[in-house]
């Protein structure tokens, strides 16, 4: 059942169900498609999320009960949307060492070596569910409940950019330096956010993502090409 909540004094949420699921992000990626190609005059931006979609709007021109009516209205034509094939993205990441300080840790809670966390980790292909926390911070849906492992007591005070890590029964990227309390096991030389670049952010929701293990010679072949001889071996 579609409920729509309000956010704020300007901003609604669509909501699709209370799970993370792949059906219930369907929804949430087919409704987002039928509101954009809607147009709605005043609606400032479609925010997909795994359950919901936040709208963002200026109501000066649009009035909450004018937007919400018409909200639940496009809700009778996703059925006929038909979702884009997913793009799948290949993230080269350099487990353990000094780039994934917490792979044993994970391995440890987990009765397993280093090695089987590594494998278990990077045989799914991920689901990008939604972007938040920085910019482009990917949160992914299918990974092995085998390697689940619950978040640090105290988060770290810089964390940086390209770590991969593991919270409770999910796994991301941090695509900038900054705080956080993932498990890191891992770091990948993909310049995941860049101002510069014509599309800054390198992942989108409703990707698919995939980890495959790199030695350091690789990573700092890509990390050199990504950011410069310079930042090779930072």
């Amino acid at each position: 059942m579609v409920r729509i909540l309000v956010s704020s004094d300007q901003s609604l949420c669509v909501e699709f169900g209370n799970d993370i699921s792949e059906e219930i992000n369907n929804q949430v990626r087919a409704y987002t498609i039928v509101a954009e190609q809607a147009a709605i005059e005043g609606v400032v931006e479609y925010v997909p999320t795994y359950r919901s979609v936040t709208v963002h709007y200026r109501p000066e021109v649009i009035g909450y009960a004018a937007l919400k009516n018409r909200l639940m209205t496009l809700t009778d034509k996703m059925s006929a949307v038909e979702i884009p094939l997913a793009q799948i993205i290949d993230i080269p990441v350099l487990y353990g060492d000094g780039y994934g300080p917490d792979l044993a840790y994970v391995a440890q809670i987990n009765d397993l070596t280093e090695q089987e966390v590594i494998n278990i980790h990077s045989k799914p292909e991920y689901i990008i569910y939604m972007l938040g926390f920085t910019p482009g911070f990917c949160y992914l849906g299918g990974m092995d409940p085998r390697i689940s492992t619950p978040r640090l007591q105290v988060p770290r005070v810089k964390i940086p950019a390209g770590s991969v890590g593991i919270a409770g029964s999910q796994t991301g990227i941090y695509p900038v330096d900054s705080p956080g309390g993932w498990q890191l096991i891992g770091q990948t030389p993909l310049r995941m956010y860049d101002p510069n670049r014509e599309r800054p952010i390198l992942l989108d929701s409703g990707m698919h993502l995939r980890y495959f293990p790199i030695d350091q010679a690789e990573f700092d072949h890509i990390h050199a090409e990504q950011y410069g001889e310079r930042d090779a071996n930072k």
